[in-house]
C-alpha cells in the first residue's frame, strides 16, 4: 500500500544533514516500451534485469524494470494509461532521462530541506510500506523534464540489500529465467558506478541553473569550460560542473554558445521540444579496453575519430601532461578510445551514437586512473566528429 506523508519538522535528523546525499538511488527513463527497452539495454550494455513492476504485480498505471551492473541501478518506465505523465514525456521528447534519484536518509526531511531553499516540488513525500520494509519518496523539479527524487528506505528495501539485488521497492517481483542474465554474467561489461550525467539547458540558462544547484542542493562548482576551450570551427558550447561532494556524482550543465552554425546543445533542444533534460550518462569502467571492446562485440555504435587523432595524442598526454598510459597503445587506437590527462592522472572515454532516432541521448564510457576531469584536451576532436554527425543528419 501508498499513502502520503505530512512533512514534520520532527521528521529532520538531529544529527545530520538532511541534504547529505548518500548515493545514486537509481536513474529513472520514461521510454515508450519498458519490456523492450530492457532487452536493449541488457543486450547492448549488458544490464542484469532484475525485477519488473506491473499489472500481475498490482501496477495498475505503469510498467516498470529495473535493471543493475555494478552500482547503476535503471528503470524502465512506461505509462499503461494516455494520461500517464510518462506518455506525455515520450510524445513530446521520446524516451530519455526522467530522474537522477538520490539516496537519502531522510526523503521528508530532505525535500522540506530543499523547498525551503526555493526548489519547486514535484511530489509530497509518499511512503510505500509492505512487509519486507518502507520505502519513502519525494521529489522535487530540476532543469526541464527532469526531476530528482529523494529516496530512503527501512527493512528489507534498506540500499546495501539493493545494492546487492535485494528485493527494490513495494510491487516489484523478481525476474525469472531471462536468458540474456545468465550470457551478461558470463560475458561481464564492466560497468560500476554512475560517473557523472550531462544537462543540456537553453541559450542564457546555464548560470541559472549552476546557482540553482549550489542553493538549493548545496552542490559546488567543479570546472568551467567556455566557448574558448569547447568549439570548432564551426559550433561552440559552455560547459558548467557541479559536485554532489563525497565523490557521489557531478552535473555539468551545457547551454549552446554562438558560432557559425547550430551547436550539438541546440539541435538536442530542437529535437526535445525546446525543453531542458539530459542529454548523455556517463558510465564509469576500470578497464576501458576490455569494456569497450565487449560493447563493441554486443553492436554498440561509437563515435569515429580520424586516425589523425593518435598521432598527436601521446605527445600531449605523454610529453606535455607527463602522463603515462599504462594501456597498450596500439589496443587504444583500435577501439577508438579517447585519452586524456591533468595533474592528477589521465582518463580514457569514448562516447556511443544516439541510443535512439531522436539525437537526444548517448553514453559515455569513462575509466579514470587518477584524473578527475573531463577529457579537455578531446573537446576540440570530439566536437569535430559530432560535427560530422550532426552533418548527416542536417542539423549542422
Amino acid at each position: 500500500m501508498s499513502r502520503t506523508v505530512l512533512p514534520l519538522a520532527s521528521s529532520t535528523p538531529k544529527s545530520a544533514d538532511p541534504l547529505a546525499l548518500i548515493d545514486v538511488d537509481h536513474v529513472r527513463l520514461y521510454v515508450g516500451n519498458a519490456k523492450q527497452s530492457a532487452f536493449f539495454w541488457a543486450h547492448a550494455f549488458g544490464f542484469s534485469v532484475e525485477q519488473y513492476s506491473d499489472l500481475t504485480t498490482g501496477s495498475r498505471d505503469e510498467a516498470s524494470y529495473l535493471l543493475r551492473q555494478g552500482n547503476i541501478r535503471l528503470v524502465l518506465t512506461t505509462g499503461l494509461t494516455k494520461d500517464h505523465p510518462a506518455c506525455k514525456d515520450v510524445a513530446l521528447y521520446g524516451d530519455g532521462v526522467k530522474d537522477i534519484a538520490f539516496a537519502v536518509q531522510d526523503a521528508t526531511a530532505t525535500w522540506e530541506a530543499a523547498i525551503r531553499n526555493g526548489a519547486q516540488s514535484a511530489h509530497a513525500p509518499i511512503e510505500r510500506a509492505d512487509a519486507n520494509g518502507v520505502v519513502t519518496t519525494a521529489a522535487i523539479r530540476t532543469f526541464g523534464r527532469c526531476v530528482h527524487t529523494f529516496v530512503s528506505r527501512r527493512g528489507n528495501y534498506a540500499l546495501p540489500n539493493v545494492k546487492q539485488g535485494g528485493a527494490f521497492m513495494p510491487q516489484f517481483a523478481p525476474v525469472r529465467n531471462f536468458a540474456p542474465n545468465a550470457y551478461n554474467r558470463a560475458h561481464p561489461c564492466g560497468l560500476e558506478c554512475v560517473d557523472h550525467c550531462v544537462g543540456n539547458v537553453e541559450l542564457g540558462k546555464m548560470n541559472h541553473w549552476v546557482q540553482w544547484y549550489s542553493d538549493v542542493l548545496g552542490f559546488k562548482l567543479f570546472k568551467h569550460f567556455d566557448d574558448k576551450d569547447i568549439s570548432t570551427e564551426y559550433s561552440a558550447l559552455m560547459s558548467k560542473v557541479m559536485d554532489s561532494g563525497a565523490g557521489l556524482i557531478k552535473i555539468p550543465i551545457n547551454e549552446p554558445a554562438t558560432g557559425k552554425r547550430k551547436s550539438q546543445v541546440q539541435e538536442y533542444l530542437d529535437f526535445h521540444d525546446q525543453t531542458p533534460g539530459v542529454q548523455h550518462l556517463a558510465f564509469r569502467c576500470n578497464d576501458a579496453l576490455e569494456t569497450v571492446a565487449e560493447l563493441r562485440a554486443r553492436g554498440v555504435d561509437f563515435l569515429r575519430l580520424p586516425d589523425t587523432y593518435y598521432e598527436k595524442v601521446w605527445d600531449r598526454v605523454e610529453g606535455e601532461m607527463h602522463a603515462h598510459v599504462a594501456e597498450d597503445h596500439d589496443r587504444i587506437k583500435e577501439l577508438g578510445l579517447l585519452v586524456d590527462a591533468d595533474d592528477e592522472g589521465y582518463l580514457l572515454q569514448l562516447f556511443t551514437m544516439p541510443l535512439q532516432d531522436r539525437p537526444t541521448l548517448f553514453i559515455e564510457i569513462i575509466c579514470r586512473r587518477g584524473s578527475q576531469s573531463f577529457g579537455k584536451g578531446n573537446f576540440r576532436a570530439l566536437f569535430e566528429s559530432l560535427e560530422l554527425e550532426q552533418e548527416r543528419r542536417g542539423n549542422l
